[in-house]
């Protein structure tokens, strides 16, 4: 079985972007949930971050997509702690049916897809994104960078499906 995943080495072969779940960030209405915040580069980041996505998706009324949003939040802070080794900002908002994480780091690289062998034991976390988002996608911001994933709410139709 073939895997896919994220990772920062140039040398490994890069594979196409898919579609349409990549796009450009969009900016947030006035009024729609926010909250930002910073982690040190630890072990312990990961899951601090899952309980902070945790206890605002259930502020928000937004349990259904906990499960999904904590996991995809877990892989993209880990991916910051080992690659980017600098303090990192995680970002959650939700508007008009829409949730959307992010997570920004000093390091300037852009993640790529890679093919890994069978035996591999990490690059799970961007399949993960890849496969479990609506959308996802990574912009510049300085001298860093800010991966991004959305997912559906209950509010927009298909309650966390991928759009076409």
């Amino acid at each position: 079985m073939l895997r896919l995943f994220v990772g920062y080495e140039a040398h490994e072969r890069q594979l196409p972007d898919h579609g349409p779940r990549f796009g450009t960030l969009s900016p947030l209405p006035p009024g729609a949930g926010h909250r930002s915040v910073e982690y040190d580069p630890c072990p312990s980041a990961a899951g601090r971050a899952r309980a902070e996505v945790r206890r605002q998706l259930e502020s928000w009324g937004l349990t259904e997509q906990s499960e999904t949003a904590e996991l995809l939040v877990s892989e993209l802070v880990t991916n910051a702690v080992v690659h980017a080794c600098s303090r990192l900002r995680l970002t959650l908002s939700a508007a008009h049916g829409v949730l959307r994480c992010e997570v920004s780091d000093a390091d300037g690289r852009r993640p790529r897809v890679h093919r890994v062998t069978e035996t591999s034991e990490d690059g799970r976390g961007m399949f993960l994104v890849d496969t479990l988002a609506r959308r996802w996608g990574c912009h510049q911001d300085g001298p860093g960078k800010t991966v991004w994933f959305e997912l559906a709410t209950c509010g927009l139709d298909g309650c966390g499906g991928r759009r076409p």
